[in-house]
């Protein structure tokens, strides 16, 4: 089968679309035929070598961890899927990922795909979709009525975290920049901020939140002046930097997200129902991955991309 693998850590030229073997279910796993695999900005501190420490690979490496696909394949002790089953997954970082044509998983980590997209686009889903519902569910723990700032919210977890936000009723203010603004005012947020226009703490000036979830890189003065904006006794939730004590009585929490198949079942669940949208800006074939990490680093990815072998 085709894979995309790096053998050492580097520049977007390690990344090398190869043959490589078909994979083999273990006990506990079973093996997907991969309709889909989504690139999370992640990839490229990973590839690069800058994670090491944190995500310690086996090399050579097949990348991405976001999947969609369907079982071809039971290994023992799996009896919860069948081949011939559509999922969705979050694979360990660590594993081999889904930038192939098959790929293995961990069978308790994946959840039924929905039915209701294409099962390609369904890739979008599951790596975002759980970091805004633990950010907001579990880290913030959202109440109705209370107000929150998204800022990030143009970005694939963010788009995710305007619409969940709303669903949990409460009043969200989101950050946006021109080229998503329209996307991210069809999930109902209640103000929209260009952050293009006016710097978010100025914009924002005078205003207190319940909770303030930071999608967006920051320096410590940018982290400072955004802790600034969560109300005394309220939340801030990062899932990109690291934030000093605000005082204030403010919880200051940073996210790491962990893959959940219940949460991710409940995602497809509302993916199904209508009350969730999947957005996807391209779709590009697996060979391209060395050119979605080039633009990625330029900044000039459209938005959520998947990949098809």
């Amino acid at each position: 089968m085709k894979a995309v693998r790096y053998h050492s850590y580097g520049d977007t030229d390690v990344l090398v679309h190869e043959d490589v073997d078909l994979p083999v279910a273990g006990p506990g796993q079973v093996v997907v035929k991969v309709a889909a695999t989504a690139f999370n900005p992640v990839d490229v501190a990973i590839r690069a070598g800058y994670l090491r420490q944190v995500f310690p690979l086996t090399l050579p490496h097949i990348p991405n961890f976001d999947l969609s696909g369907v079982i071809t394949e039971v290994g023992e002790g799996v009896r919860a899927w069948s081949e011939g089953d559509a999922v969705v997954g979050f694979l360990p970082a660590t594993d081999p990922g889904a930038a192939a044509e098959y790929t293995v998983a961990p069978a308790h980590i994946l959840a039924a795909a929905p039915r209701s997209v294409d099962l390609a686009d369904a890739a979008a889903l599951p790596a975002v979709g759980q970091t805004a519902w633990q950010a907001l569910y579990e880290h913030a723990a959202l109440l109705a009525g209370q107000h929150i700032l998204i800022n990030g919210a143009g970005g694939a977890v963010g788009g995710y975290a305007v619409q969940l936000a709303k669903q949990a009723g409460a009043v969200v203010t989101a950050t946006a920049g021109p080229r998503s603004a329209a996307r991210i005012r069809s999930y109902a947020a209640d103000q929209i901020v260009n952050h293009t226009e006016t710097p978010v703490p100025q914009a924002l000036a005078g205003r207190r939140f319940d909770v303030v979830l930071n999608l967006v890189q920051t320096d410590p003065q940018e982290t400072a002046r955004l802790t600034n904006l969560v109300a005394d006794g309220g939340t801030f939730v990062s899932a990109t930097t690291e934030a000093e004590d605000a005082g204030r009585g403010v919880r200051v929490t940073r996210l790491f997200a962990r893959s959940d198949a219940a949460q991710l079942a409940e995602l497809v669940a509302r993916v199904d129902a209508g009350t969730l949208k999947i957005d996807v800006a391209d779709r590009r074939p697996l060979a391209d991955l060395a050119a979605v990490h080039d633009a990625a680093a330029a900044g000039s990815l459209p938005g959520k991309t998947i990949l098809i072998p």
